[in-house]
């Protein structure tokens, strides 16, 4: 590098990776959306743009046909002349390099158009058409390859551009669609579509090749320092550009220490952007810090935070410069920080080791007596000299904080002082220093959600750390349990609520359609039959608590495991293939005592028997059927079978040959398989209960078959019991294997379908399957809400 006729070498890479160019990858994402919604208003709501296109049109009116063709002729002349104005621009420019991704944009996003069902169609673009000018410029106008051309070769050239013709250009070429409207009263669908593919096109290549954003402005730099005095001999790259800044040594000819540069550039405001929205959707008020409004702003933050450190006799490194450079970069100067590395001198002696804890702590209670925050305080940030701990980085510190962000401070200390010296000392420390009540609040920030990424991933098993950290400061204060702290908006069990309600919405949907026809179909029942199968239905979660009872080893009180069933209702009916239901029974089992394995394992042979009584009483009421009851319906189609028996082969295969998929298989399912086989182990051993599982699981199945033949015999009947039970068990196989959440649609289908087959009319299967519906999904559901929230509310899951 040369700067004011001398050379000023730069050791090491300057550029910044691929994956952190933060600017260049929203770009590529905000074209795969704009892509995405083209997509969908042209295709999904065509008739919705047609409409709107007429309501505007209506608006706007429609120009004289002489005025048309004014306008069209000079929109077009401006159009077929953009390329060749930029073309012009770059090579005035001198950016030679920049050619070759114009040329690339330009090629790549025509042929993206040019695909068609028959092969590559060539553009139709004839430069010999004499009747009319307008007609010629037709061809470009109206061609969604001509316009996905110039989205692409300006998205590719505009970073390099002076900002005003950039714009004008962009307003050039946006200006189609309010162009059409007012010529033609339509704007093409097929335009739109060019341009965002065009768009596309130019923002993948700008992630390749790069903007004049990764251009790092040294030059800049340099004659900011000199400014101040500093005068610049060489640059080494200490840490290159990625989430945090370009961090850079500078030697001076004057003999003294070098200086740390650190640049601030597009990537890193945008990656800021990103996280201050993301804290701020994710935090409660209380917890994240005031929004900054700039790179700048930011910058300068950091900057008079170092100041107020180092005033106060804590900062390991005061601020040199603040200073904006060209292209929007932003430098940040400083001293070597003076003291070594906490890290380095960590120890497992005592005596060095307790006094090292108490310069630590020392110096951060009096970091909050000035009313400041550090917000970040790993290892690389704390460092000792002359029996004092000082700090460094301010990139998070805050002047007159809440006691939040001062509880953040403490939890963050007691996690690394835990990974450089250990638990038991690190709290040992901290209740010394900060007291009882003041550790025990902090403490419950030492979670996941609540300690920043930036302090975990430094941390070797972070989760396992944090859970040690709390179980140490219980063990010290005498409390049983730390009740951890919500700093999130909202809490997991909130989220998992608002998912659920919102699939309860969604299968809800289809039967709030036909409750009117429903309602009409309900005046010709016989309630008594329907009260019959509302009480079966109650009598089927008798039974699914007592095979669990039985699996659990009866550790758990039947009674809340009853109640637990009414729950398990809604869980498993608003999550496709039940999951939900499964996994609040896991969790059922393991507040009321069991391991996790143990638990899964209980729940695990809980369905295994339910699957094997479920597969025994269909083989026995089909033989019982008779050579009568034409099952075929129910038989699957070969294509079906062949492509069930190649998704097991596929499956087969990705866990015979991937690495990870095995070991998942080894560490996870094997332990509860082998936990299954010892449970079934134990039940020969233990025929009572073994019994009692069984006849639960047939009770919990053949419940559901008298709940639909009540149904039937509601609307005035027409088919036996063997048979409904042959239908509902086919039903029940469908709902466990269809991707709606309760198998909506696929149980009601299959269960109408089922009982039409073995010639029951139509009018009665309909209205019979969904009543029994209602009996056994609806209602439980409606009360298997309020029930899972008094659970929660006890702590029972």
């Amino acid at each position: 590098m040369r700067v004011d006729g001398r050379d000023i070498p730069v050791t090491g890479s300057l550029l910044q990776p691929l994956v952190r160019r933060t600017s260049d990858i929203l770009r590529v994402v905000i074209a795969l959306t704009l892509l995405g919604a083209v997509i969908a208003g042209s295709v999904i709501t065509r008739s919705e743009w047609d409409a709107l296109e007429t309501s505007v049109s209506d608006i706007v009116g429609i120009l004289s046909p002489g005025v048309s063709d004014t306008v069209y002729l000079l929109y077009g002349v401006a159009i077929l002349a953009l390329p060749f104005a930029i073309l012009i621009q770059l090579i005035v420019g001198r950016r030679w390099k920049l050619l070759a991704g114009y040329a690339a944009a330009g090629l790549i996003a025509g042929l993206a158009l040019s695909f068609t069902g028959t092969g590559l169609a060539a553009p139709q673009w004839h430069l010999d058409v004499s009747d009319r000018l307008n007609t010629f410029l037709s061809q470009f106008l109206d061609d969604p390859r001509w316009i996905a051309m110039l989205a692409a070769v300006l998205t590719v050239s505009g970073p390099w551009l002076p900002k005003r013709w950039r714009r004008l250009w962009w307003a050039l070429l946006l200006a189609f669609a309010p162009i059409h409207l007012i010529v033609s009263s339509i704007v093409p669908a097929r335009s739109m579509l060019g341009l965002a593919v065009g768009y596309l096109v130019g923002a993948v290549i700008v992630l390749v090749v790069g903007t004049p954003a990764l251009e790092v402005p040294l030059e800049s730099a340099v004659e900011s320092l000199e400014r101040l005095g500093h005068r610049i001999t060489a640059f080494r790259v200490i840490a290159p550009a990625g989430s945090g800044p370009l961090i850079l040594g500078a030697s001076r000819d004057d003999g003294e220490p070098e200086l740390i540069v650190e640049l601030y550039g597009q990537n890193q405001r945008s990656r800021g952007a990103i996280r201050q929205v993301s804290q701020w959707l994710a935090l409660r008020s209380s917890e994240s810090a005031p929004v900054h409004a700039s790179l700048a702003r930011a910058v300068e933050h950091r900057a008079l935070m170092g100041i107020a450190v180092a005033d106060a006799g804590l900062a390991a490194s005061k601020p040199i410069a603040v200073s904006a450079l060209d292209r929007g970069w932003q430098l940040y100067v400083h001293p070597v920080s003076h003291g070594a590395p906490v890290a380095t001198l960590a120890t497992d002696h005592p005596e060095p080791r307790d006094t090292l804890l108490e310069m630590m702590w020392r110096s951060l209670g009096e970091l909050h007596t000035d009313q400041i925050t550090h917000g970040d305080l790993r290892a690389s940030e704390i460092r000792i000299e002359d029996g004092r701990a000082l700090f460094d980085g301010f990139s998070y510190a805050e002047l007159g904080p809440t006691e939040a962000q001062v509880l953040s401070d403490i939890a963050q200390m007691l996690l690394t002082t835990a990974a450089l010296f250990g638990v038991e000392p690190a709290v040992r420390a901290a209740l010394d220093a900060q007291g009882r009540d003041r550790i025990l609040a902090a403490s419950g920030r030492l979670t996941k959600s609540a300690m920043p990424s930036r302090l975990r991933k430094h941390v070797p098993d972070s989760s396992a750390m944090l859970s040690a950290i709390r179980d140490e400061v219980g063990r010290q204060t005498d409390i049983e349990k730390i009740a951890p702290e919500q700093v999130t908006r909202f809490t997991r069990n909130q989220i998992i609520q608002l998912v659920l309600l919102i699939g309860l919405v969604y299968v809800a949907y289809p039967f709030i359609s036909q409750v009117p026809t429903f309602l009409t179909e309900l005046k010709t029942a016989n309630w008594w039959w329907a009260l019959a199968g509302l009480v079966v239905s109650a009598l089927t979660y008798v039974g699914a608590a007592a095979a669990l009872w039985a699996c659990a080893s009866e550790l758990v009180r039947y009674r809340d495991l009853l109640i637990m069933q009414v729950a398990n209702t809604f869980a498993a009916t608003t999550t496709p293939a039940g999951v939900g239901g499964l996994a609040l029974s896991v969790r059922f089992l393991q507040k009321g005592g069991l391991g996790t394995v143990r638990a899964t394992a209980a729940v695990a042979l809980q369905q295994t028997v339910q699957v094997v009584t479920h597969i025994a009483l269909l083989i026995f009421f089909s033989v019982a059927a008779g050579r009568d009851a034409d099952l075929s319906h129910f038989v699957p189609k070969g294509t079906t079978l062949y492509l069930i028996a190649g998704i097991a082969l596929g499956a087969i295969g990705t866990f015979m040959f991937i690495p990870k998929a095995r070991r998942w298989l080894n560490d996870e399912v094997r332990p509860q398989l082998t936990e299954v086989l010892g449970s079934l182990t134990q039940l020969a051993r233990s025929p009572g209960r073994f019994l009692l599982i069984v006849l639960g699981s047939a009770g919990t199945t053949l419940g559901a078959a008298l709940a639909l033949w009540a149904s039937v015999e509601a609307f005035g009947g027409g088919t036996t019991f063997v048979t409904v039970t042959i239908v509902t068990m086919i039903g029940g196989t469908l709902a466990s294997a269809a991707p709606t959440p309760g198998g909506v649609g696929a149980v009601e289908a299959a269960l109408i379908g089922g009982l039409t087959a073995f010639g029951l009319p139509v009018g009665i299967a309909v209205p019979s399957v969904l009543l029994y519906r209602v009996l056994t999904c609806w209602l439980p559901v409606f009360c298997g809400w309020p029930t899972l929230r008094w659970l929660q509310k006890n702590d029972m899951v």
